[in-house]
């Protein structure tokens, strides 16, 4: 047995935004660090491939620092950092998780900028620190313009 369509579902057909699902921003924002992490990881392990780097490390330079335990610490800290985004985007109140993701991703634009300098490979570091930097503006985007909920809202 066919039962008759509604009135109101005959006059108004489901139109092409029905298909829009709104992802929440904490979901948006681990995405991003995510990805950010991907690129930034491979970008360090691709540099593996530049003529001399692996001579460079053995000798025990990295750039131009001396590869010591400050330097490592300096190194796994600068991972951990967006890698711990990725959980905390996740799990920190929304105030508390905009205003983190807000200075993390301010603070990593220049850490990014770094990886152009020395003057070789320019295209590959230039790459890298685009994508990078598109990638922290859209952590600053998303996080700036986390959408508010009225005290209208809250109160039903």
């Amino acid at each position: 047995m066919r039962t008759p369509q509604s009135r109101t579902a005959r006059e108004n057909p489901p139109s092409q935004s029905a298909l829009e699902e709104r992802m929440p921003v904490q979901a948006k924002l681990a995405a991003a660090w995510t990805s950010f992490m991907f690129l930034y990881i491979y970008v360090d392990y691709l540099h593996l491939y530049k003529p001399g780097a692996i001579r460079d490390i053995l000798d025990g330079v990295v750039f131009k620092f001396d590869i010591n335990q400050a330097f490592v610490v300096i190194a796994l800290t600068s991972v951990a950092i967006p890698i711990l985004m990725i959980l905390l985007s996740t799990t920190l109140p929304a105030r508390a998780n905009r205003t983190l993701n807000l200075v993390v991703a301010s603070l990593y634009i220049p850490v990014s900028a770094f990886n152009v300098l020395g003057g070789s490979w320019i295209l590959f570091y230039g790459l890298g620190v685009v994508i990078e930097v598109i990638l922290l503006a859209y952590i600053l985007r998303s996080a700036w313009t986390w959408p508010r909920t009225s005290s209208l809202d809250e109160g039903q």
